[in-house]
């Protein structure tokens, strides 16, 4: 009979567990294709239109799929294979990539094209990236839950780091290479996904209903930590992200080429997976609360420094602050879902959290997007970096729970 999470080791490293390690080589391969996609995608729409407002169109693009198909990803998720899901959205993506790169490299690209392609990819993102997450509970034992999530996460980051590093200087050779390079990623995350072996999916199938459609509101709203947790993290983000406008900053205020652009990219992510390696080795222990809410005001505090800085060192230094703040506002999210969230609800209650992650990380570029079309760049990264701050201090007072948590587990409707 085959081992399960519950039954192997605990004490055995999480890379040397076969299910684990296909699921992580899987989030890797999608990642770095993602991160690849999204510099050439910037540059290019960049070079064709030379419009703030449409960089900010780009993450309205990745965005409203998401929204619009919220509530039947998580319902899907719950009912199906989890692992059949993704690898029909890894699937779409890899064929998605494909056009983008036989366009290019005819010379046939337009904003249109490219808009469509990223619409189709965003839409198998809103499948895949709740489906996801929801196989760490059935590849590693539930103690190891925090640290597996860490892990995932600093991969996650990983490719962040070398995805733009690769797509920027890809560029040089065309975009339609780095599509190419981004479609063999994908079709490589679907292999590991196709060759995963787990237990503990989905085995109860509630009929639908738009109670059980919105279950996963009902689960998140009773539940004040939870709520909170989510909400800090979405209007922290939405006002404190400026990741559609790095191509501006590169071009125009750091007067550099694809190559600062890849770089600006990457380094958020170097400093996430810094901060998520330390995390991977040790739980967050001690008052997770006040940690989460020092976390938030250093992001905001780098995004201020970020938006004022016109060396590439200082912006790179002030990224990677804000990319190790939010290491910390994630793996604090994502593991109070695991952790606190039946199986059966997973799907429902992790396509909530993404929509959030969504909403702040898309719509919070359509929103610099729109305000730096207005106001100009540096005053658009600025006040989003204040509105963050102010954010982290308002859910403090509304949510002192939050404030006073001191550990992940058993967040019951009571003590939430």
């Amino acid at each position: 009979m085959a081992s399960t999470p519950e039954t192997e080791s605990a004490d055995a490293p999480l890379v040397t567990r076969p299910a684990f390690a296909h699921f992580l080589l899987s989030r890797f391969g999608a990642s770095l294709a993602y991160q690849m996609v999204s510099v050439a995608v910037g540059w290019q729409i960049y070079a064709l239109t030379g419009s703030a407002m449409d960089l900010g169109l780009i993450g309205l693009a990745q965005f409203m799929p998401m929204l619009l198909l919220t509530l039947v990803v998580g319902h899907v998720a719950d009912r199906y294979d989890r692992r059949k899901i993704l690898a029909v959205c890894l699937t779409v993506e890899t064929l998605s990539a494909a056009v983008l790169s036989a366009v290019s490299l005819a010379g046939e690209a337009n904003h249109y094209v490219v808009y469509a392609c990223i619409i189709a990819m965003s839409a198998s993102r809103a499948f895949e990236s709740p489906t996801m997450p929801t196989l760490i509970p059935a590849v590693v034992p539930r103690a190891l839950i925090p640290r597996a999530t860490a892990l995932s996460a600093s991969s996650n980051q990983i490719a962040q780091i070398a995805g733009p590093a690769l797509g920027g200087v890809g560029y040089a050779l065309g975009a339609g290479w780095v599509y190419a390079l981004t479609a063999l990623c994908y079709f490589l995350a679907l292999l590991s996904m196709l060759t995963l072996k787990t237990e503990g999916l989905p085995s109860r199938k509630e009929p639908t209903t738009w109670r059980t459609l919105f279950a996963g509101f009902t689960f998140i709203a009773s539940r004040r930590i939870l709520l909170g947790t989510l909400t800090l993290d979405l209007f922290a983000v939405l006002l404190g992200g400026a990741t559609a406008l790095l191509p501006i900053f590169a071009k125009d205020i750091l007067h550099a080429g694809p190559w600062a652009l890849g770089m600006l990219r990457a380094a958020p992510a170097l400093g996430a997976v810094s901060m998520a390696l330390v995390l991977g080795r040790k739980n967050l222990t001690g008052n997770i609360g006040m940690t989460l809410f020092g976390a938030l005001f250093a992001f905001g505090i780098a995004t201020m420094v970020f938006g004022i800085s016109t060396s590439i060192p200082v912006s790179i230094i002030a990224l990677m602050v804000l990319g190790a703040a939010d290491s910390i506002s994630v793996v604090v999210r994502s593991s109070l879902v695991q952790l606190n969230t039946p199986n059966d609800m997973l799907g429902r209650v992790s396509a909530i959290n993404m929509l959030f992650i969504g909403t702040s990380n898309q719509m919070g570029e359509f929103r610099a997007g729109v305000m730096a079309s207005m106001t100009g760049a540096v005053p658009a990264v600025v006040l989003g970096g204040i509105g963050t701050v102010a954010v982290a201090a308002l859910w403090m007072w509304w949510y002192p729970e939050l404030r006073r948590l001191r550990s992940l587990h058993n967040v019951t409707p009571e003590s939430g």
